[in-house]
């Protein structure tokens, strides 16, 4: 029995160091030109644009649902919850399905740009913390050679 849960601690220290490792790396995308990312643990995986049945009485800024490989998952459009006009769906529009605190959820971007890591020096908090202007979307702003990337704060966006 001690070997079985010696296992699951080196399982538990595994999975430590693996989001340990991982948590300066995000995936960007972009909106209306500017750069944001999420950290890369959130994230499941980048999809198209899917056929999505909207849901009546949601916030405008959640389109509906899509059906992913049989499972109903939410969509958010960030561009509509970050108050930016509506446009068209191009090729580069995508799903960005993540899973946070527990669920499965699509956000709706205008491109994906890529990976990218950016070490925890050079993450800061955004400029409304010291002006204390509320930016209820934005937890801190990294940056990466003469890029700035608005790290999203995801609790904040899907409320």
């Amino acid at each position: 029995m001690a070997a079985v849960d010696h296992d699951r601690d080196l399982f538990d220290a595994d999975i430590e160091n693996v989001e340990n490792l991982m948590r300066d790396f995000y995936l960007s995308f972009e909106i209306e030109n500017e750069y944001f990312a999420i950290n890369v643990l959130n994230v499941i995986e980048i999809i198209s644009m899917n056929k999505i049945t909207p849901v009546p009485e949601l916030p405008p800024y959640i389109k509906g649902v899509i059906n992913l490989r049989g499972e109903v998952i939410p969509i958010i459009d960030v561009r509509t919850r970050f108050e930016k006009p509506e446009i068209e769906v191009t090729e580069s529009t995508c799903i960005i399905q993540i899973k946070y605190d527990g669920y499965d959820l699509g956000l709706i971007v205008d491109k994906v740009i890529g990976t990218l890591t950016i070490p925890e020096e050079q993450v800061a908090p955004p400029p409304s913390a010291k002006l204390r202007v509320a930016n209820r979307f934005i937890r801190n702003i990294g940056r990466v050679g003469d890029d700035v990337y608005l790290l999203v704060d995801l609790q904040n966006l899907i409320k």
